[in-house]
Parts: structure tokens; sequence; C-alpha cells
């Protein structure tokens, strides 16, 4: 599967049945209403996920998502030794390969977070093989990555044996998604689901994936093979059984 641009909002289509241009003659006059493609996905338009909510007459809504954290290991230790200008640069590609990954498979790149990441899967643009979409993500970030650190130690980057290595942790389930805070406005997910997936990623050792049961179940084709253990993860009470793929 590769990344291809549509024509319209992907997310106004699926979710409302609208079809709001975003590329070529038709989108100009959208565009003057300051409707574009949105940076998060650029296969959905800048108002489609505010539309929505407004549509359903609710400022948040409970949405069956799937979640991705993505976290660049090394690149503190990696911002004591480089140029701000040489560590902004591998910045910028971890930023790059993620997105593109996470497009392939209509994830939403909700939150870039110094050197971490976090996608959504399953909204605005459904599918019901979400947690199998978010899998396959996570597996072309680190096939991504790891050709980048490749071409990097080619370059004579003198890049350590961990260093650019990535962690991801994926966890599926309910979550409400919508605005939140009042001075500042934040569009993004809330919910255990995000919370146990950002603990996943912590857990997660560099080139690695953990992800819950939850994604295992619904992504059987992609994790047939995976064992899970118990891992203590910060903020929960008992172990969560996690598996690496």
């Amino acid at each position: 599967m590769s990344f291809s641009q549509s024509r319209i909002c992907k997310g106004c289509w699926e979710q409302m049945r609208i079809p709001v241009p975003l590329r070529g003659p038709a989108s100009i006059p959208f565009r003057a209403f300051g409707i574009r493609p949105s940076r998060m996905n650029p296969n959905t338009c800048t108002i489609c996920e505010l539309m929505f909510t407004r549509v359903m007459k609710a400022r948040k809504i409970t949405v069956d998502v799937s979640v991705l954290f993505a976290d660049l290991r090394g690149y503190t230790t990696l911002s004591q030794s480089y140029s701000a200008d040489a560590v902004s640069s591998l910045l910028d590609d971890f930023y790059d390969e993620c997105a593109t990954a996470i497009w392939e498979f209509d994830g939403l790149l909700n939150k870039t977070v110094g050197d971490a990441i976090m996608a959504i899967f399953n909204f605005p643009i459904p599918h019901q093989n979400h947690a199998e979409r978010a899998v396959l993500a996570a597996r072309e970030i680190q096939r991504r990555c790891q050709l980048r650190r490749e071409r990097h130690l080619a370059e004579g980057a003198g890049l350590g044996e961990s260093e650019l290595g990535v962690g991801i942790g994926i966890d599926s389930g309910e979550a409400s998604f919508g605005e939140f805070g009042r001075s500042h406005r934040d569009l993004t997910a809330i919910g255990t689901v995000v919370n146990t997936a950002a603990r996943a990623q912590s857990a997660a050792e560099a080139g690695r994936i953990l992800v819950t049961r939850a994604v295992c179940e619904r992504a059987k084709n992609q994790t047939a093979e995976s064992e899970g253990r118990e891992y203590r993860l910060k903020g929960f009470d008992k172990p969560v059984e996690l598996y690496a793929i």
C-alpha cells in the first residue's frame, strides 16, 4: 500500500457524505473560507473533525479507535553531542517517516511532542480493521526509520547501536474525541486507551512494537505468533499484558 492524495476530504465524505474538495479548481472557493488539507492527514480537511462534532450536537464524541505512540530513542543524548541543526534534521526525518506511514493507512497524526508522536486510527476516516491498520503503520514506521538510520550510519553520522531506534505502543478501545481545554483548546483523544498506548510505548525497547490484548484480538492476522507478558506500567495498579510483534 502506498500513500495517495485524495481529491475530496475522506473524513467529511465517510462521516457526513459531503464531498468537500481538497485539490483542483473546485477546492479554490473552499480555501477562501479556510478549508484546506489538514496537517494531521492531508486526505482530511482542516475542519471535518469539528464539523462532525457539531453535526452530532456535541463538543466531544465517543469513538472506537486504535491509538499509536512512537518515540525516537536516543534523541536526548544526541542533542547533547550534535549541533542544533543536525539534531533538528534528524527529528524532521522521524516526523516525516512517521507521517507517511500513518497516512498510508488512513491514520491521523494527532500530535508531535518533542521526540514522540501520537496517531489515531478509525477517526475521522473509519475502517473496521483499524487495529490492523495501526499495526501495519507501526511496522512501516520501523522499516522507514531503520532505512533512515542505515543511511545516516553510511554517511558517518557516528550513531550508537541503539540511537535513533523507535519504540512503539498501540492500544484499541473507546476514547473521547473532541476539543479539550478552555483558554487553549486542543483537538485530540483522551481516555484509558490513550494512556495505555503511551505507557506501552515507554516500555518498548528501540526497534520494538508492544500492543495490548485488545489489539491482538482485533488484528489476529498480524499478531498470531506473538507472545504476551506482564509489564508494570506507570499509573496502572495492576500489571498490563503486552505483546511484542
